[in-house]
């Protein structure tokens, strides 16, 4: 078998669980199925310290590595990130490697690392919800989507922050050896294989701005509090006091998304709880939280999430609904994002 060298390039100040989690599942992998050689790389070979103070070895810096004879190229992120931009021997030397890499991958707010080396040009990337927006005014030529854990364009894949690395890493090894292996990974690290890469980074309070009117913040509230209440865009206007149109323009402006829109979203998130805190039927679910039928609602999900409510319920659900006689499953922890 093709050995496929693994290199992931670390700074002063990098996050280490960036490094740590994905290099962790290639490890196990290895072990699995062989294949891989992993290298880690920073400017200068030797200790390079991470941004919790934790120090780590470089064993090669990037002028004994060279930028060739790369499968994959992987790029931490973390607080040090900014400084390591202003070092252009890096950033072309990231240039050089991901140019020769079957591959290049970024995780948390590496992507701003790729973006410096021009290797993220035209594409659909992630990163932590935190750095979305500098990342997208630093670089309009991207299209900046910090609501999945992950995104695949063309041979370039980037990640949000911290845990999501492994999920990164997990769909990495599914790419090369099939989902076996990096089950076998996920179960070793104690891991769900895998969250599906459209899962959102985001719970209610993180992906919606906070509303800055007391109308908007009423209807807000109204629907947080009982997602499968009658929450047509006509209730909704008449409970804040303003016109259908209006409301739309309020929720726009505020929330920058319209209320029948915020609605789905909250109903969806609430969908995604109850499928993993207990074994009420999918119907039920539908019926509870305003989706009125499992259609309609597997619909919805699969749309939002990427993935059917079953197939949700199976990697995350409680373990009375997700095992069966003889099947061995994860167990049921989630690494947190």
């Amino acid at each position: 078998m093709a050995m496929r060298r693994v290199v992931f390039v670390v700074f002063e100040g990098f996050q280490a669980v960036d490094l740590v989690g994905p290099h962790s599942v290639f490890h196990y992998a290895q072990q699995t199925a062989g294949g891989y050689d992993c290298r880690v790389v920073a400017p200068r070979a030797g200790a390079v310290r991470s941004s919790s103070g934790l120090p780590m070895v470089a064993e090669e810096g990037i002028g004994d590595l060279g930028p060739g004879g790369l499968d994959t190229l992987v790029v931490v992120g973390g607080p040090g990130v900014n400084e390591a931009r202003r070092d252009a021997a890096l950033v072309e030397w990231i240039a050089e490697a991901a140019a020769g890499a079957r591959r290049v991958a970024s995780v948390c707010s590496g992507a701003l690392l790729l973006a410096t080396a021009g290797v993220l040009d035209g594409r659909r990337v992630t990163t932590h919800w935190a750095r979305g927006r500098q990342l997208a005014e630093e670089h309009p030529e991207l299209t900046v989507d910090c609501d999945p854990i992950f995104i695949k364009d063309g041979r370039v894949w980037t990640s949000a922050g911290v845990s999501a690395g492994m999920d990164l890493a997990l769909a990495l090894v599914e790419d090369d050896h099939g989902p076996e292996v990096a089950l076998a990974a996920a179960r070793e690290m104690v891991l769900y294989l895998r969250r599906p890469g459209n899962q959102s980074q985001f719970s209610v309070p993180l992906w919606s701005a906070q509303p800055a009117s007391d109308p908007v913040r009423t209807v807000v509230r109204a629907v947080q509090d009982d997602p499968g209440g009658p929450h047509t865009v006509a209730a909704m206007a008449a409970r804040a006091g303003l016109s259908p149109r209006h409301l739309q323009r309020r929720f726009a402006a505020e929330l920058g998304l319209g209320p029948a829109a915020y609605v789905e979203r909250v109903r969806v998130e609430a969908a995604r709880r109850a499928l993993t805190e207990a074994d009420e039927p999918v119907a039920a679910i539908a019926r509870r939280l305003g989706f009125g039928t499992a259609e309609t609602l597997r619909r919805t999900f699969h749309r939002r999430v990427g993935i059917a409510p079953g197939e949700y319920r199976a990697r995350f659900g409680p373990a009375e609904a997700t095992s069966a006689p003889g099947k061995d499953v994860p167990p049921h922890t989630i690494s947190g994002g």
